[in-house]
């Protein structure tokens, strides 16, 4: 696919800070990040609900939905995988610049991709949350049968058996999902906004 060279930037009648100042709240990305079945989409969806209780603007795009529409496109290959994330990122700036709280539920397993979105946003819009749980309690789960059938051979290039998650360095904020419950898990969360004032 050739880029086209005809293209300029198109300045906008209303900025970011005006739409928060309109929104009353701070706008910024929750990235969650995990295996599959850590509970990223569970804990991702009930702070989205503690956020629209305390009428803040938010939005969750979730990993398997996005794949059902913008992203129905990609496979599961390093490539696929590096371009699904790009392309999230692109999505989260523009509700950033909408004034939104947004929530992204992704195993996105590589470093440099997760390094790439927070590039792309300002120090403060970037949250990563590293939904932590180990290999053995995401099987033991297995809540879409995935790992089963990766370890049948039935998928390839499935994160922790045949492809590899590289484990964030320095997140904002680590939750052990098996030693902490859904609540509890979105207090930490809460809790870390209240702090930074984001809420």
């Amino acid at each position: 696919m050739s880029k086209s060279s005809h293209i300029t930037w198109h300045d906008l009648s209303l900025s970011k800070e005006l739409r928060r100042e309109q929104n009353g709240h701070h706008s910024f990305v929750i990235w969650f990040t995990g295996l599959s079945g850590s509970g990223k989409s569970t804990v991702a969806n009930e702070v989205a609900k503690r956020l629209f209780d305390q009428r803040i603007n938010n939005y969750v795009l979730d990993g398997d939905n996005i794949r059902h529409g913008l992203n129905k496109d990609l496979g599961f290959s390093d490539l696929d995988r590096k371009e699904n994330i790009r392309r999230i990122g692109e999505v989260s700036r523009l509700f950033i610049d909408s004034g939104h709280v947004i929530l992204t539920a992704f195993i996105s397993p590589f470093l440099e991709d997760r390094q790439l979105v927070r590039s792309l946003l300002e120090q403060d819009e970037f949250i990563e949350v590293y939904i932590k749980c180990p290999l053995e309690e995401c099987e033991r789960r297995d809540p879409k049968g995935l790992y089963q059938k990766a370890r049948d051979g039935l998928i390839r290039d499935f994160t922790g058996i045949t492809s590899p998650y590289q484990e964030p360095v320095e997140p904002e904020i680590t939750i052990e999902t098996d030693l902490y419950t859904v609540e509890e898990s979105v207090e930490q969360i809460i809790d870390y906004l209240r702090l930074k004032k984001f809420i």
